[in-house]
């Protein structure tokens, strides 16, 4: 038998030969997945960090089962108080999808917040107290004029995005500054309270611990799933993002389409707010919700969305949120200093965009 028959014969024999081929089969499988679907990096970098923040908190427990309470807590406080940025992040994510951009977030919400509050405050001045309203039909009241306040701003934003073809970064803007100067400006002279009934709707434990905001959030982000992978908006949103003018052709409503993603964005907003005012009890109109533009744009970036629009998933995006939440735990377990945190999350933020110019010009 010649040396080169030997070689064939011992390449399809069925021992180390046939492992190493279905163990190069899964690492090319796994190397391409990698580079066409950033939800495959996002989850890797993910599972990385939460291995170490893991070693962070250190094993010096009693028992296991001590060690895993401990565990869970901090895994819970993680989720609880990134669980509002984490629902406007779900709608700045269709934004960026489109090809867009909403700085007006952190306003919206504190405006969105004080109309809510204005409805259900308590005192004798309040708005529906002073008409007999009180209870759960004036805190129902009080979500769907928030929700609507959002769906109004997110159309204002649309229509100067869509229809007045202003750029959405100039758009927002003006819509960011002049939504936090207004409500500041009117709240000075209002006494809110909110009833401690309402604060039921973030605060009520399930379990010993308080976690609606983070079903609240994970729930949402369950149905956009939905919406962007199974519906014609869905489809039509990364169509725009990908190629405007050739989606225009195709017969696609460019500005309702575009219009409708930041009123998405608006009653995400407003979801947020309820549930931060839910679980405070109040809101600082001069700091609430300041950041969370930043915050939100980072997480959907670190998520894989590309920000010249087409490409990018909600998915990513909640993942893209947990990876700075986790960031920002460890860099507190370490003791890193607060001012020092945000430039981290600028790095991360640096470090993605990069790596999505890296996929596309290979």
């Amino acid at each position: 038998m010649s040396e080169n028959a030997f070689q064939k014969n011992t390449s399809n024999s069925p021992g180390s030969g046939s492992r190493s081929g279905r163990e190069n089969g899964f690492l090319k499988w796994f190397l391409a997945k990698w580079q066409e679907n950033p939800v495959y990096s996002t989850g890797a970098v993910f599972i990385i960090m939460v291995i170490v923040q893991t070693f962070a908190l250190g094993f010096d427990y009693p028992s296991f089962g001590d060690w895993f309470a401990g565990w869970s807590k901090n895994w819970i406080n993680i989720l609880r108080n990134n669980a509002s940025v984490g629902i406007v992040a779900l709608g700045m994510a269709f934004v960026i999808i489109s090809g867009g951009i909403d700085l007006a977030v952190g306003s919206t919400l504190v405006a969105v917040g004080a109309v809510m509050m204005v409805l259900i405050n308590s005192n004798a001045a309040g708005l529906l107290t002073s008409i007999g309203i009180t209870g759960v039909p004036a805190f129902m009241l009080g979500i769907l004029a928030a929700l609507a306040m959002g769906c109004f701003i997110g159309y204002i934003n649309g229509f100067l995005v869509a229809r007045s073809k202003i750029p959405a970064f100039i758009a927002t803007l003006g819509t960011m500054k002049i939504c936090r100067s207004v409500t500041q400006q009117f709240m000075q002279t209002v006494g809110v309270k909110v009833p401690r009934e309402f604060t039921a709707i973030a605060n009520t434990k399930i379990g010993g611990e308080i976690i609606l905001p983070i079903i609240y959030w994970l729930l949402i982000a369950a149905i956009l799933v939905v919406v962007a992978r199974k519906t014609p908006f869905g489809r039509h949103v990364y169509a725009i993002g990908s190629n405007e003018r050739a989606a225009r052709l195709s017969g696609i409503n460019v500005e309702k389409v575009k219009t409708l993603v930041y009123v998405l964005s608006g009653v995400m907003v407003a979801v947020a707010a309820v549930v931060n005012v839910a679980r405070i009890g109040s809101m600082d109109y001069a700091n609430a919700g300041s950041g969370y533009e930043m915050d939100a744009i980072a997480a959907v970036v670190v998520g894989g969305t590309s920000m010249s629009g087409g490409r990018g998933s909600i998915v990513g995006t909640v993942l893209g949120m947990l990876i700075i939440a986790v960031m920002n735990n460890l860099l507190n377990l370490i003791g890193v200093p607060p001012f020092l945190r945000e430039a981290f999350k600028g790095l991360i933020v640096i470090v993605a965009v990069l790596l999505q110019k890296k996929e596309k010009v290979s």
